[in-house]
């Protein structure tokens, strides 16, 4: 759901909760497509006879956990009314706290931290994504990202 507010409004929700996304099953292809795109075929995400010993399971790369947040965040988005444009920034943080298994259902949480307006009708906004595996105590990660909002 994208909710639309007048742009001089957009600080009055700094600390506060954007939304959470609905369930995503990470699944050993979707693992496997990934390591083909980034070359990237170590064994714990693609070898369930090795990784097993180690985590239970294979797991997911960091990075395509990562890969996840526009899917997962754009079915909660804060923005400003009149939107014409929202383009990724980049990232100031970004902490992997627990491997996500393969067949793990994950899910993000969104908090906007700040936003600056940068004039003329853009607005560089940090929000605070943290993903959910379920039934996992701690998140599979912790990352601020940064977008450009264009009005």
């Amino acid at each position: 759901m994208i909710r639309l507010v007048p742009a001089e409004t957009l600080v009055d929700y700094v600390g506060k909760e954007i939304g959470s996304s609905e369930w995503f099953e990470v699944d050993q292809e979707r693992i496997n497509q990934f390591a083909d795109a980034t070359l990237d075929h170590q064994f714990i995400h693609i070898d369930s006879e090795k990784a097993t010993p180690l985590f239970g399971s294979t797991i997911a790369h960091g990075f395509l956990s990562l890969s996840l947040i526009p899917h997962l965040t754009s079915q909660a988005v804060l923005a400003p009314e009149n939107l014409k444009h929202v383009f990724n920034y980049g990232l100031d943080k970004v902490r992997f706290i627990s491997p996500v298994n393969v067949g793990s259902k994950v899910r993000t949480h969104s908090k906007l931290v700040s936003v600056d307006d940068k004039g003329e009708g853009r607005y560089l906004m940090k929000t605070e994504i943290t993903m959910e595996i379920e039934g996992v105590d701690k998140p599979a990660f912790f990352a601020e990202t940064l977008s450009m909002f264009i009005t």
